[in-house]
């Protein structure tokens, strides 16, 4: 009966031991995005364009841009400014191939927007628009 339940113990040693190396291999393959090698926060750049300057509330706006001395595959987020802080928006894509992105989004409070995008530790120059 001993040797039964050391054999049992054993296995769910065992178990728990594989199941944490697969998460840690599998936080390994997956790092956060940072500037391409030899490129520097400061040397990265963002620039940003919409294609329209008024939208209607609800209207979505069409955002596009080029990076540089960003991954391919960095994360792009959309950001708004209000009450003098930056909040991300729910509009997020990936950089490209080529270095550039594109994105949708939604905007529903009437008013001037001042709107960028961030990657990581980049920002883009701010552009507002006017939400009718």
């Amino acid at each position: 009966m001993n040797s039964t339940l050391r054999a049992l113990a054993s296995a769910a040693l065992s178990a728990t031991l594989l199941a944490g190396a697969a998460a840690t291999s599998y936080a390994a393959a997956t790092p956060t995005p940072k500037t391409s090698p030899g490129v520097s926060a400061e040397q990265a750049a963002m620039t940003m364009t919409v294609d329209k300057a008024e939208v209607k509330a609800g209207d979505k706006v069409h955002v596009t841009g080029r990076t540089k001395g960003l991954p391919i595959g960095g994360k792009v987020v959309l950001q708004h400014k209000k009450n003098g802080k930056w909040n991300t928006l729910k509009a997020e894509t990936v950089v490209k191939n080529g270095s550039s992105y594109a994105l949708d989004a939604k905007l529903n409070t009437k008013g001037p927007e001042e709107l960028r995008v961030q990657s990581g530790d980049v920002f883009s120059p701010s552009v507002t628009v006017n939400v009718l």
